[in-house]
């Protein structure tokens, strides 16, 4: 009761904390330096990464163009009259009003938020324009949004009008063609030589003329307004969009004129359809799980596309679009964390060494303050004073450094080297004034100094012990949980408590291998001093004997490992990083050039392939059908794998003129080899899955409209074809014998002059290049950040390994050249000094720069695959390893120089050491 009644809060002696710090300002300010400069890293990293998801959610919606827009369809109410005729509805345009209204309603708060206001578009049946020696089509089309359709400026004529005034109106299904009135662009008309009041002479698919007529001329106000995009036929003739050679025209209806458009064609020929635009610059990372969600329960209430009535029937790819997009991020935030766990562990363990050298040089200080009867309390209150203000105001200053660096800052990430900081030097501190004024003596009988040699080595093992239990924990977690979230609606993807252990994995296993590491070193040191106490080189025992006494020191050769492995491990995250990019530009186009070829024009596929093969510069040319979500079925599943229809030898051609993996059991589509074989009347098939759906043996049917399906056999692998994970491939010759002839829509393109051969081909196609695509993927925003966080990283660790060998030779250099000195008085030379210095300097670092490399290069064999920079560089499996050689061996040779260049600078400093205040040294 006493003890809590004297209890008093701790006597500051403030002169005493401002003369300290005076005396000691040089290494103090290394400590702000340190602290400064990794909190701005740590500061800034997360803003920039957040800063980089958002505008990789906005690219990504981008890319994905027209998929990723929300449509909505809905039939029309049907127009049967009375007496067995159709019934002409002239508020037709008011029902697609609200038609668009009640879609808009549906979307939600959040998603109507993030979507640009809706148009909706009204498109006939593709017809034939009849006459002339060139294969014309025509299509009409109506467009509205809230404010109506894009202005228009009719400069001939008017615009389109109803054909009949009448309220009501009813006409025979099988009457005469119903006029329909349109408008024709400007561009449109010069090329059909039309103007107002003529007739468009245009055919269905099944022969029927109708009678279409011009109203007017008109000239759009803004060619650039999006609704245009969803038709641009309205604007100028389009060439091959119905195939190649064939060029399409569109007819301009208006409110007026949709009614009678109707009575024109068919009744379920007029295809209404609302279209929500994503607007990229209101997406963010945040909002990607919302409305991923909000999405898909539109999708899932749609109802059936054999659904008669009036149900909204939503479309979209913007949900796939977002969860991949939110992958992705999930995935760079945790290799990012992963690379920041190690910088900050350095830093720790670098403070840590800033302030043990900080504590010899108070040593003295310290002592002769206890000694004069201060009290343990006061010291470490007065110390942690000191180290809290150096530490918060280094902190202060490189969180506004990142502030003005980032688009925020994060202050989560500074807070261990804050508190590495401010802790480390009053421990210290308050350890050494203890053991000042500590009366323990050392025991005289030989059993008890054992006991006390037996307790320290058994503490020991229990903090190795630990450190290796938690390493492989964290090693075994990483393999089976892997980096990215577990996240549910709603949540916003960040990094989790459950993660800590994995993302920590790196770091733990860089310390267990400096333990190993410090455990082999001393044993190394005490085997050199035997064999240099057998020598006759008087220098070579004096350095294995400095080296044999300092090689048990933890502090240093755990922040010289440490930051060398770490340091290497960032080089070859980077190096792998940049050849997985272009692995995966490969692995995503297939070749140096792909043609996607637009439904329209399919049939014409095969004569393009031949004039893009005899194009100069063209080496192979290899066609295929490939099939998005073709439905597969095995004996109980539905499977949506990518369906590749393709000349199996030609494909196997491609692959092995490419850096694209070479695929021999392509062979077997042809000519089956060993192994499991199909089956009379199957044909044979190779299977890629990403969840074993889909193996060698693996019985599949391939359905059919109006025939019985085709059986398929897996008998072997399928290669990733565009960098998707579930394939299936079928020789094209093997599927048309079994009754489904391939109608090809890719082309893969390989040589120099494969970009230029497809410059024009004159079909509605989409041309992508390989190298397009290494482009864009090198500046996506997550994987620019990613690549430039690992640069930075791998600098500012070899940087802290280097300071942390600067202050490791710093604290010992007292002793060092205080022993050196007095072997000067028994004839040593100071060149022989400095030729010691550097025999007790040179061991541990020549160990950590033979062993830190390789070390680095372990550790990303072991935690590369579950980092996941597949989603980042594209390709369809986890890149390998590379090792930038040549930078690992710089990361050598800049310890091992700036080791050699210490002694000279010890020495020169040295140099001034008066003989006599040495001798005097231990009075």
């Amino acid at each position: 009761m006493n003890r809590w009644l004297t209890r008093r809060w701790p006597a500051l002696h403030w002169p005493s904390i401002r003369g300290r710090g005076r005396t000691d300002a040089g290494p103090l300010l290394l400590t702000a330096a340190v602290i400064a400069a990794v909190t701005l890293l740590a500061g800034a990293v997360p803003a920039l990464l957040r800063a980089a998801a958002d505008d990789a959610v906005q690219e990504t919606v981008r890319r994905a163009g027209h998929d990723s827009n929300v449509l909505v369809h809905a039939n029309w109410e049907r127009d049967d009259g009375p007496t067995g005729g159709r019934v002409r509805m002239p508020r037709l345009a008011e029902e697609l009003d609200d038609f668009r209204a009640q879609a808009t309603y549906a979307l939600g708060p959040d998603l109507d938020a993030a979507l640009l206001p809706p148009v909706a578009a009204v498109n006939g049946p593709v017809l034939n324009i009849t006459g002339g020696s060139l294969p014309r089509t025509f299509q009409f089309t109506y467009l509205a949004g809230d404010l109506g359709g894009p202005d228009v400026t009719w400069i001939a004529g008017s615009p389109p009008g109803p054909t009949v005034s009448d309220e009501y109106v009813e006409t025979p299904y099988d009457g005469p063609p119903w006029p329909v009135q349109v408008g024709l662009s400007e561009e449109d008309a010069t090329a059909l030589d039309l103007g107002p009041g003529d007739r468009i002479p245009v055919r269905d698919g099944q022969g029927r003329d109708k009678d279409i007529r011009v109203s007017g001329i008109y000239r759009p106000a803004d060619s650039a307004d999006p609704a245009w995009l969803l038709a641009p036929a309205l604007l100028r003739p389009v060439a091959g969009a119905d195939g190649v050679g064939i060029t399409r025209f569109a007819g301009l209806l208006s409110r007026e004129s949709l009614p009678d458009a109707r009575l024109a064609i068919d009744e379920d020929q007029l295809r209404r359809t609302v279209h929500f635009t994503p607007a990229p610059d209101a997406l963010s990372w945040d909002a990607t799980a919302a409305l991923a969600s909000q999405v898909v329960k539109l999708k899932a209430a749609s109802g059936s596309s054999s659904d008669r009535g009036q149900t909204l029937k939503w479309e979209s790819q913007l949900d796939t679009a977002l969860r991949d997009a939110r992958t992705r991020n999930s995935a760079a935030f945790a290799q990012a964390a992963v690379l920041l766990t190690g910088v900050l562990t350095a830093t720790a363990l670098v403070l840590l060494l800033a302030a043990d050298l900080l504590v010899r040089r108070r040593t003295p200080v310290l002592s002769a303050a206890r000694q004069r009867g201060a009290a343990l309390p006061d010291l470490g209150a007065e110390l942690i004073i000191e180290s809290t203000v150096v530490s918060l105001s280094a902190a202060a200053v490189g969180l506004t450094l990142a502030r003005a660096a980032a688009p925020g800052v994060s202050w989560t990430w500074a807070v261990p080297v804050v508190l590495a900081g401010a802790v480390a030097g009053p421990a210290f501190g308050t350890l050494a004034a203890a053991r000042a004024s500590r009366d323990r003596r050392q025991p005289a009988n030989p059993a008890a100094r054992r006991w006390i040699r037996a307790t320290g080595q058994l503490r020991r093992a229990a903090v190795e012990a630990a450190a290796l239990i938690a390493a492989v924990a964290a090693f075994v977690t990483l393999h089976q949980r892997g980096l990215l979230p577990v996240a549910s609606d709603g949540d916003t993807a960040e990094l989790t408590g459950d993660l800590i252990l994995p993302i920590s994995a790196l770091t733990l296993g860089a310390l267990v291998g400096a333990l190993v590491l410090l455990r082999l070193l001393p044993l190394g040191a005490r085997f050199a001093l035997r064999g240099a106490l057998r020598s006759r080189r008087p220098l070579a025992v004096f350095g294995a004997a400095q080296a044999a006494t300092t090689a048990g020191r933890a502090l240093p050769l755990l922040v010289l490992v440490s930051t060398t492995a770490l340091a290497s491990f960032a080089l070859i995250l980077g190096t792998t990083v940049t050849r997985g990019l272009d692995d995966g530009a490969w692995s995503t186009v297939g070749a140096d050039a792909r043609l996607d070829v637009g439904a329209d024009a399919e049939a014409a596929t095969p004569a393009l392939a031949e004039r893009i093969a005899a194009a100069p510069g063209v080496g192979q040319v290899v066609v295929a059908q490939v099939t998005d979500s073709a439905r597969v079925f095995t004996e109980s599943t539905l499977l949506t794998p990518r369906l590749v229809i393709v000349d199996a030898a030609a494909f196997q051609r491609l692959l092995a003129t490419t850096p694209l993996p070479d695929a021999p059991a392509l062979a077997r589509l042809t000519a089956p080899g060993p192994g499991p074989g199909p089956g009379p009347g199957d044909v044979p098939a190779l299977v890629r899955s990403s969840d074993g759906n889909l193996r060698t043996g693996t019985q599949l049917q391939l359905p059919r409209d109006g025939a019985p399906a085709i059986r398929l056999a897996a008998v072997g692998t399928a290669p990733s074809v565009g960098g998707v994970d579930d394939v299936v491939i079928v020789d094209a010759e093997a599927l048309a014998d079994a009754g489904l002839p391939a109608v090809p829509n890719t082309v893969w393109v390989t040589g120099p002059g494969a970009s230029r051969a497809m410059s024009n081909t004159g079909v509605a196609a989409d041309v992508v290049l390989r190298t397009d695509v290494l482009r864009a993927q090198r500046v996506a925003p997550l994987t620019a950040g990613l690549l430039r966080l690992a640069w930075t990283a791998a600098a500012v660790l070899l940087a802290l390994g280097l300071l942390g060998l600067t202050l490791a030779a710093a604290a010992g250099a007292s002793e060092r050249w205080q022993t050196l000195t007095r072997l000067r008085t028994l004839g040593l030379r100071p060149r022989d000094a400095r030729w010691v210095a550097a025999g007790e300097l040179l061991p541990p670092v020549v160990v950590v720069a033979v062993c830190g490399p390789p070390l680095g290069t372990l550790l990303a064999r072991l935690t590369l695959g579950p980092l996941d920079l597949r989603l980042l560089t594209g390709q369809a499996t986890e890149p390998a390893a590379v090792l930038p050689w040549w930078l690992l061996g710089l990361v050598s040779v800049a310890l091992l120089a700036a080791a050699a260049a210490v002694v000279p600078v010890e020495s020169a400093l040295r140099r001034r050491d008066r003989l006599s205040e040495v001798l005097r040294a231990g009075e």
